[in-house]
């Protein structure tokens, strides 16, 4: 298993005002705290609509980094289910990286309206934020849930990624370059597997529930995730969906890898989950491009000026019958490798 580095070549946000949508999840703290670390913002804006979680967020960076990394720092209150408000967050900034999602797949199904309204209508609300403020570069978080989806999550999160695919066809002469990064579960973030196993096992369980021993889930660490969005906005020429090459594993080996000495007990597929997951259909394949770490799907209804990674050379389509699943992927994570990122994780 080859553990890529996706950092991109250059500051793609040197002397730039950057806004993280849903800011003070997983995704947004580390994205900050690697842009005060090793990056030179003019500005870092986090939009979220939690006052808690954004005081927290505060005091762990002001306890990490000097006043003059702090001097870069605004927190705003705000939803992106809130059109107007977002207009005002998105006055005088450059780049937004929108992480903003409602992303429990049993609490999607159980309250529908609310995912829509947060998945759905908050990515055209970003979009139409983003054109009042003449943002130059959007980049939105996807999910492997969204290739092929079987639940309400997956479905919203692939409207959201075409809703901001299309956006570049309506940006005229404003300019702003929507793209879309997709990739699949995160170690160590709020409500993935590994931190459930954890809590388990830190009451004293002596085994771990496992949906189906056949289960495989696509990997990446936070600090991959956080270096690909950051290299996507170096590539990025509007209306690509960038997917990482990533390694897969079967949930077995992962449970396996936090607790060598524990039991397996199968408790069965939920409702809305799929045995394996896929990042690229088929179907897809037709309009996807292959570069040395990365698969990048292109725009297939491009009304505005692209430079196509057709014509980039050493670029090259995948075959007609490709597709990029967990169960398939040739890139696997043993249980060494599942330690490691959670090493890196918990630092």
């Amino acid at each position: 298993m080859t553990y890529r580095d996706f950092s991109p070549q250059t500051d793609p946000v040197k002397g730039k005002v950057v806004l993280i949508t849903g800011g003070t999840g997983s995704f947004g703290r580390r994205m900050t705290q690697t842009l005060l670390e090793h990056h030179d913002p003019r500005k870092v804006i986090i939009l979220s609509r939690d006052e808690l979680k954004q005081y927290e967020m505060r005091g762990e960076l002001e306890e990490r980094f000097d006043k003059a990394k702090i001097s870069k720092l605004r927190f705003f209150l705000g939803d992106v289910r809130d059109r107007e408000r977002l207009k005002l967050a998105f006055r005088g900034v450059d780049i937004v990286i929108h992480a903003a999602a409602l992303k429990q797949v049993p609490a999607a199904e159980y309250n529908p309206s609310e995912c829509i309204a947060t998945n759905i209508n908050g990515a055209e609300n970003v979009v139409a934020a983003a054109f009042s403020a003449r943002v130059q570069r959007v980049v939105a978080l996807s999910t492997d849930k969204a290739c092929s989806p079987i639940n309400l999550y997956g479905a919203t999160k692939l409207a959201s990624d075409k809703i901001f695919v299309a956006a570049n066809n309506m940006a005229g002469d404003i300019g702003s370059r929507f793209c879309v990064v997709r990739y699949g579960n995160v170690v160590g973030s709020r409500g993935s597997v590994v931190p459930f196993f954890q809590r388990l096992l830190a009451k004293g369980a002596t085994e771990l529930p496992i949906t189906d021993p056949r289960m495989t889930r696509f990997w990446i660490s936070l600090d991959q995730g956080v270096a690909f969005v950051l290299s996507c906005l170096e590539l990025t020429q509007g209306g690509e969906i960038f997917v990482p090459k990533i390694p897969a594993t079967l949930v077995t080996d992962l449970a396996t890898a936090l607790a060598p000495e524990a039991q397996h007990k199968v408790v069965g597929i939920r409702p809305g989950e799929k045995l394996h997951e896929m990042m690229i259909s088929a179907d897809d394949a037709r309009s996807t491009y292959e570069l040395d770490d990365r698969y990048v799907i292109e725009p297939e209804f491009v009304e505005y000026t692209r430079k196509s990674f057709s014509k980039v050379r050493g670029i090259k389509k995948v075959a007609e019958d490709f597709y990029y699943a967990s169960d398939i992927n040739p890139e696997r994570l043993d249980a060494a490798g599942i330690r490691d990122m959670m090493k890196a994780y918990l630092g």
